[in-house]
């Protein structure tokens, strides 16, 4: 039986989040969870849980950093319910208010995570950053219906590239910005890739649109 590669990556995706949220769940508690507490707790093997996370501290930074900032960009993201525009902005905002804590430990997970000997789980399945693309897909929920799953894909990865510790690591160690200015950059370039995506999309609309005016 043949399984849709679309729906295994969704799978992938499931799994790797559950593993992630039951290491929330246990680190909450004020546990120091093992891997056989995630696995049990996530419903998983050990296998699994070292197929998504080859590293356990890997794993745990994931969960601690999702621990540290989750309620306070969910909560900046839903501030605005219907302006698409602003709900990015927002999110911007939030992942650059971060304490040198949570900046430490961002650090610390890309540098877990660039090995390049680690192996892929799957096409589509990011080594990290699932998180944030979420993030990216509520904010822009509210254009979801007038753009199509090409281009829909497109601004999400395109705004992740603009979004989050790498934008924030090179804003701060290779053009030597500070935290406001930083702060600013991504706001503007988050802006200028939505009306880029959202003026290709216009543009690609209007002929159909004409077309059908005139054979009306």
């Amino acid at each position: 039986m043949n399984v849709n590669p679309r729906l295994r990556t969704a799978q992938k995706r499931r799994t790797r989040k559950a593993i992630v949220d039951a290491a929330i769940a246990l680190l909450a508690r004020g546990e120091t969870p093992t891997v056989n507490d995630v696995a049990t707790a996530a419903d998983v093997s050990r296998r699994t849980v070292y197929l998504y996370f080859p590293s356990f501290d890997q794993l745990l930074l994931d969960a601690t950093i999702g621990a540290l900032s989750q309620a306070s960009v969910d909560q900046a993201i839903d501030q605005v319910s219907h302006d698409g525009e602003a709900r990015v902005e927002h999110l911007v905002r939030a992942l650059h208010h971060v304490s040198p804590e949570v900046e430490r430990l961002g650090r610390s997970l890309i540098r877990l995570t660039v090995d390049a000997n680690a192996a892929p789980i799957g096409e589509g399945v990011p080594r990290r950053g699932y998180r944030r693309i979420e993030w990216i897909e509520s904010a822009l929920s509210p254009w979801r219906d007038r753009l199509e799953p090409e281009r829909w894909n497109k601004i999400v990865r395109a705004l992740a590239m603009v979004i989050g510790w790498e934008a924030l690591i090179v804003q701060r160690d290779v053009c030597g910005l500070s935290a406001a200015a930083g702060e600013e950059l991504s706001v503007w370039a988050a802006k200028a890739l939505l009306n880029a995506a959202l003026q290709e999309a216009s543009l690609a609309t209007t002929p159909t649109r004409k077309k059908h005016r005139d054979q009306a």
